[in-house]
């Protein structure tokens, strides 16, 4: 991976850390790249059961890399947009449709693209001095990285609206009152909280998890009966899992279960 994107895996977490804090970890081409990379080996990687996205510095992600934006708008307005299609777009699809949980452990403001990444992770663990910006209004854009679709269902159409016709700030403590954060702890304990919750994911029933947010994903555009018929072939599935198996005997034993992950 590039220095820009860095790639661990621990025991079936794997942590993927955006890593240009200098620069607010603004994403340019090669960090696009290198974080489509990694989520995609993350994805592959049958070892892998959770993933954990986090950054370094002060700052989650402060979204397009603005600097070089206008440098490429200067040599081709048409071309230089053409990232959504061959950056944005494959990440946020790699994040929804990871087969594992994916938790973002944001330990600052997350911003544009960056509240985008945010927005599609399963789960957000967020740092109380963190902060959230859709901003895209604010450059005269319009939403991309998957925010048309991710905010409202975070926090409805009316909310959603609000924030991307007004970008402003939101802290922390609003976004877990709005629905977008689903923890808030203090700053320093923001990287042993989120690894704390992406381990307990990385140690859970990892097909079953890839289950839930197929049905989830599915049921956001189908009707009740399509949905009832997924969840039917879902559990069907699930129900012929070694982990469930696992977690039944567990049970009956009143142990603990020790999940493999399928």
């Amino acid at each position: 991976m590039a220095d820009t994107v860095l790639y661990q895996v621990n025991d079936g977490l794997a942590t993927i850390t955006l890593n240009r804090p200098d620069a607010m970890n603004a994403l340019n081409i090669e960090t696009k790249v290198a974080l489509l990379r990694a989520l995609g080996e993350a994805a592959g990687d049958p070892a892998v059961r959770a993933v954990l996205l986090t950054a370094t510095g002060r700052a989650f992600c402060v979204g397009q890399d603005l600097k070089e934006h206008v440098e490429l708008l200067g040599r081709d307005s048409q071309k230089v947009m053409s990232t959504v299609e061959e950056h944005y777009n494959p990440i946020v699809t790699a994040i929804t449709g990871m087969p594992k949980p994916v938790v973002a452990g944001v330990n600052g403001v997350a911003a544009g693209a960056g509240a985008g990444f945010a927005f599609a992770a399963d789960y957000r663990v967020v740092a109380d001095t963190a902060g959230f910006n859709t901003s895209f209004a604010g450059v005269a854009l319009t939403a991309d990285s998957g925010v048309s679709w991710t905010l409202p269902r975070l926090i409805g159409h009316s909310r959603a609206a609000d924030l991307l016709l007004f970008p402003r700030n939101v802290s922390a403590q609003e976004a877990q009152e709005l629905g977008i954060a689903n923890k808030v702890v203090p700053a320093a304990e923001l990287a042993a909280e989120a690894s704390a919750v992406a381990r307990r994911l990385a140690d859970g029933p990892t097909f079953a998890y890839a289950a839930i947010k197929a049905s989830m994903d599915f049921a956001a555009g189908h009707s009740l009966t399509e949905a009832l018929d997924k969840e039917n072939e879902l559990q069907a599935k699930a129900g012929a899992s070694e982990d469930h198996r696992i977690a039944v005997d567990a049970f009956l034993k009143k142990e603990k279960p020790k999940y493999v992950g399928h």
